[in-house]
């Protein structure tokens, strides 16, 4: 036989095996991270993959890897086409080959049980499949305290995310070397959503979807525009997840200025289109200094089985980054402590925008109206806040405290039963953080807390032209959001003053004592909740407030304000 017939023939008899360079012909479709406690399985850590094409695939000089670093290459190993193959360290081999084919490498990533980002890549370098999970991709509370893997429904849709990933039903706690439990056709309909965006210099911007994009539409720079005069020069999708799209501009960004970015026409990998712009803000962020970034709205009495929140408000014309900023406590020693980063990845706060902190956004859901679901930030084991007094702090990048607010539980409306599952809201942003008269109970008809939007007691304290008045007019404190408190604001032209306040009913008789001896600025104001002295509720009427100021040189003044208390009938 001729040697090029021999050739032929050993060619056509030999399985064709493809060094496959196409994103998604291989795809990590489960993951044991945390096997402890066991169900069924080996206590290893490993993942499984299977091949989605019709022809076989090599992997040798494959690598698999997290955020930390990349393995070993694979053996000279053929994946056959709809097959799975384990890959774990070497030390897991024989307990794992019971359950099907392994294959093992070096350095294999050490899994988080909370979350990690996972990636494929082939030999060429080149990322094959990536994923980013997270614990809430169990969506099952008790499986993902571990011996259960997470699996992948429909591997014909490997960008879909948590939608496509679940716990493994398998009852040994995993489904290793076969087809998974939860297998299931995934019918991905949905297009991917421009997030948000950040900066990384004053010429960079990053922008964030919600799932992998079509990598080549994504750095096509004719689908983005951006306003403020700016032009884009370039556009590159960002391995490993593609979830992510770096663009440069000509010339660079302004300070203080809030740039809006446009993109249109992205698909992800199943083809489904933005179709109408998706739009994102962006800027240059900067550190937040005292009065900036303020405590805004806390509950620290939550209902049962529900969670403490904080809300913080951005009250400036400037830009924050909300992994440069941090909540914490104050321990019994008066120290800082329990400090936690608003969120692990860039995440910019824009001027006027509400920020909350909670442990579990889907039970904040539950439990209040949201109104920006997507300001709502994800703190695991956040720093506590006892339901009777306790100390919430925010601290800016350089570690420094930008806002306290020392509260206790007699804050709250006085006539207010039950306290539990009612947040407390600060009334005015600029007024001061540690005045007890600027914070009160979330309004009943607010639904006892407003999470990411203005506050139901909100009332932004104008200076006025009289020397002393009285807002508003007629009052009404029934906590329903409005008029719930009657405000007596100042204004004086020098400082040094101090004052008294008493409150009389309409046979003028004194009932409340509201101030004796404050302090006064230039400007500022007290507020009278319609209770008298014991803390009882006063029958409507006119009231008058008797205001007297004086100051050390012997100078004194007197006003008398009128002030309707209204209740509903």
């Amino acid at each position: 036989m001729k040697p090029t017939l021999s050739i032929l023939i050993l060619i056509i008899l030999t399985p064709v095996c493809l060094l496959s360079q196409n994103r998604y012909d291989v795809v990590i479709d489960e993951i044991m991270a945390d096997p402890s406690p066991q169900v069924g399985l080996p206590n290893n850590e490993w993942i499984e993959l299977k091949n989605t094409t019709a022809a076989p695939i090599n992997l040798q000089n494959w690598r698999i890897g997290d955020a930390s670093g990349q393995s070993g290459p694979m053996p000279n190993f053929t994946l056959q086409p709809d097959s799975f193959v384990i890959v774990c360290t070497g030390s897991a081999v024989a307990a794992m080959s019971v359950f099907g084919t392994v294959i093992s490498v070096t350095s294999f990533p050490s899994l988080d049980n909370d979350g990690d980002q996972l990636f494929l890549r082939a030999a060429n370098g080149r990322t094959i499949h990536a994923v980013a999970y997270t614990s809430a991709w169990y969506q099952n509370e008790l499986k993902k305290e571990g011996g259960w893997t997470l699996e992948m429904a429909d591997t014909k849709s490997p960008c879909a995310g948590i939608s496509n990933w679940k716990a493994s039903t398998n009852t040994s706690g995993g489904s290793p070397g076969k087809k998974n439990s939860v297998d299931a056709v995934n019918n991905d309909a949905a297009a991917p959503q421009l997030k948000r965006a950040y900066t990384t210099d004053n010429t960079t911007v990053i922008l964030v979807f919600d799932e992998p994009v079509d990598s080549l539409i994504g750095a096509t720079l004719s689908n983005y525009s951006i306003d403020g005069g700016l032009t884009l020069i370039s556009a590159t999708t960002l391995a490993p997840l593609f979830n992510t799209v770096q663009i440069r501009t000509a010339t660079a960004m302004s300070a203080n200025t809030v740039y809006t970015i446009t993109a249109s026409n992205i698909k992800d990998c199943k083809g489904n289109s933005i179709g109408s712009a998706n739009k994102a803000r962006v800027g240059l962020p900067v550190d937040a200094a005292p009065g900036e970034w303020i405590i805004n709205e806390i509950l620290f009495n939550p209902r049962s089985n529900a969670f403490d929140y904080v809300e913080f408000y951005n009250n400036s014309n400037k830009i924050f980054d909300a992994s440069k900023l941090f909540i914490a406590n104050r321990n019994s020693s008066g120290v800082v402590s329990s400090i936690k980063a608003l969120s692990p990845v860039p995440f910019y706060v824009f001027p006027g925008d509400y920020i909350v902190e909670t442990e579990n956004a889907d039970n904040l859901s539950m439990q209040y109206l949201v109104k920006s679901p997507d300001n709502v930030l994800i703190i695991s084991s956040p720093p506590s806040f006892p339901d009777d007094e306790g100390t919430v702090v925010a601290l800016n990048f350089q570690g420094n405290v930008i806002d306290e607010v020392k509260y206790k539980d007699d804050w709250h409306f006085k006539l207010i039963d039950i306290a539990e599952g009612v947040a407390l809201e600060r009334i005015d942003p600029n007024g001061a953080s540690q005045d007890a008269a600027n914070w009160t109970s979330a309004a009943s008809t607010a639904g006892y807390g407003t999470p990411t939007y203005q506050n139901s007691q909100y009332k932004r304290i104008q200076i006025i032209n009289a020397t002393i008045e009285v807002t508003p007019k007629v009052f009404s404190p029934d906590n329903d959001g409005r008029d719930d408190i009657a405000s007596i604001q100042y204004a004086l032209t020098e400082t040094g003053y101090v004052a008294n306040i008493t409150v009389f009913d309409p046979s003028g008789r004194p009932v409340r004592n509201l101030v004796r001896n404050g302090t006064m600025g230039l400007n500022g104001y007290w507020n009278w909740d319609g209770l008298d002295d014991k803390g009882l509720k006063l029958p409507v009427g006119s009231y008058v407030v008797f205001t007297e100021i004086f100051n050390l040189q012997g100078k004194k003044s007197s006003f008398k304000n009128v002030v309707v208390l209204a209740r509903k009938l």
